[in-house]
């Protein structure tokens, strides 16, 4: 009998933990845990100094979880929405935003953090050492003069690759662009599944030393491959470019929304906004922030750009499958 009543009263007490810890973590509706995840493209950049800076100020411990470049990045939080993989996201762009808005990714609205162009660059002494002159517009690219010399990004995957076919659309017309890609396929351009792999493996004028003279990055690149002599060994085709601009959210359902909304609230306060330029050589969308004086000299801004003007969510599938038709 006594054992009886001792195991009974051992049950009482477990049951009474259990509950109370359900109600920790239930009975306000929040979770208490202070560890915040933030999930980005592959580009992003984030010191542990700056995320020691935001643990300390916030209270929060950060996580940074990569998912591939901004398409990728989108795809998987579409997939995930029923589970988020993280509490806050950053670098969904606006070729990507409609869609994400669309599917109900985001509590709230996309901050924009960040802006830049998209442009083509060539790697100046490769086309020096080629005796080759350097193209000047994207309607170069389809001449026999530059067969197998572009690589460009795949539009499904990366928001720079869509950025370039949302160009091609505007520059073109609904009845020109595919006849360019088309043309561009002909003329042997190669395709990467992101900016990453294109820029810095496949690209001659960057670190990776690849095959290719002419990538499909950014005005602002060129600033990044100033060589001991003080000169840029890149430059920009200010023809064919894209205005981009990239945002941050809280994810819908994120565990820790409050945590996630500190987040949001460091990548838009003076200490993060300052590294962009010399990070991820985009603009800070915070005015007050300088940006590098010799920007003005390698990463002038393009006076025209195409494309950031149309209805993505309403064409991409469209875009995309004539595309794929083309490459596939």
């Amino acid at each position: 009998m006594r054992s009886t009543r001792i195991r009974a009263i051992i049950a009482l007490v477990l049951a009474v933990v259990a509950l109370a810890g359900f109600i920790s973590i239930h009975g306000s509706g929040q979770v208490k845990s202070r560890d915040v995840t933030l999930v980005t493209h592959d580009s992003f950049v984030m010191s542990p100094a700056l995320v020691k800076e935001f643990d300390k100020s916030s209270g929060y411990t950060l996580h940074l979880l990569t998912a591939g470049d901004a398409g990728s990045l989108t795809n998987k939080l579409i997939l995930t929405q029923g589970a988020p993989i993280a509490d806050a996201v950053f670098g969904i762009d606006n070729t990507l935003s409609g869609e994400a808005v669309a599917n109900h990714l985001v509590a709230g609205s996309l901050i924009p953090t960040d802006f830049g162009d998209v442009c083509f660059n060539y790697d100046k002494l490769w086309f020096s050492q080629h005796h080759i002159a350097a193209p000047v517009s994207i309607g170069d690219l389809i001449k026999s003069a530059y067969k197998s010399l572009t690589v460009v990004e795949n539009p499904a995957t990366s928001s720079t690759g869509l950025a370039f076919l949302a160009v091609t659309v505007a520059k073109f017309g609904e009845s020109g662009w595919s006849k360019y890609w088309q043309a561009l396929k002909s003329n042997s351009v190669k395709v990467d599944d992101g900016w990453e792999a294109a820029y810095y493996t496949d690209f001659s004028g960057s670190s990776g030393k690849g095959a290719y003279p002419i990538v499909l990055s950014y005005a602002t690149s060129p600033a990044d491959e100033v060589r001991s002599n003080g000169q840029s060994q890149t430059a920009s085709i200010m023809d064919g470019c894209f205005k981009q601009t990239e945002y941050a959210g809280v994810l819908q359902g994120a565990k820790n929304p409050a945590g996630a909304k500190a987040v949001i609230n460091f990548l838009l306060g003076h200490s993060f906004q300052n590294t962009f330029p010399s990070t991820m050589y985009m603009y800070p969308i915070t005015q007050a922030t300088q940006v590098p004086t010799d920007w003005t000299k390698f990463a002038p801004n393009p006076t025209v750009t195409y494309g950031d003007h149309l209805d993505f969510n309403a064409n991409r599938g469209r875009w995309l499958a004539t595309w794929a038709a083309i490459f596939g």
